[in-house]
């Protein structure tokens, strides 16, 4: 059987799918596009009967994808650990504190090893501010069973998370329509 094949399980009359190989992915990069990838693959591994865990650092609030998501409660699961705010500068306390708290529950996450996919949305942006460590990310990646896709997205991947991961997309800004004062729109950009 080729590397990353699904391995089909029958339980109670529904065909679930596992992965037998997971990989590291990760999505960086300047352009639009990191978190709307996650949410895709997420989808799609829904779709074959995976079992999803989505953790997001820096962020908190009624999202669009949140409210989506919730159709997919018994398979994806996600979590925000921040207080919805841009951190410029020296963290706060209180974000140092919900980094923590979102880098022990993915740890336990991992761990526990219940989860097909693991995506880890913005943990790069977390690194950038020192919410989380480069050698944070490098033993989370680590510790995945074998068999766990995980996905890593936000701007400013460490080099060592990019040498390190098995597939990187970069998100290359061209052309953004904010640049003309387009604000984010809800169902588009939240």
């Amino acid at each position: 059987m080729p590397q990353g094949a699904l391995i089909v399980i029958w339980k109670k009359g529904k065909t679930m799918k596992k992965t037998k190989k997971g990989y590291v992915q990760v999505y960086t990069g300047n352009g639009k596009g990191k978190t709307t990838a996650s949410l895709g693959l997420s989808v799609r591994a829904a779709g074959a009967g995976l079992k999803v865990f989505i953790i997001q650092f820096m962020k908190m609030g009624d999202y669009s994808e949140i409210k989506a998501l919730e159709r997919f409660s018994d398979l994806i699961t996600i979590e925000q650990y921040g207080l919805g705010r841009f951190v410029m500068g020296k963290p706060s306390p209180e974000d140092i504190e919900a980094g923590k708290k979102g880098l022990e529950k993915v740890k336990s996450i991992i761990s526990a090893g219940e989860h097909d996919v693991v995506v880890i949305e913005e943990g790069n942006v977390a690194v950038t501010c020192d919410l989380i460590t480069t050698q944070d990310l490098l033993d989370i990646i680590d510790s995945k069973p074998d068999n766990m896709e995980l996905v890593i997205t936000g701007r400013s991947a460490p080099p060592e998370i990019i040498k390190r991961a098995d597939l990187v997309t970069e998100m290359k800004e061209i052309k953004h329509y904010y640049q003309n004062g387009v604000q984010a729109r809800v169902g588009i950009e939240k």
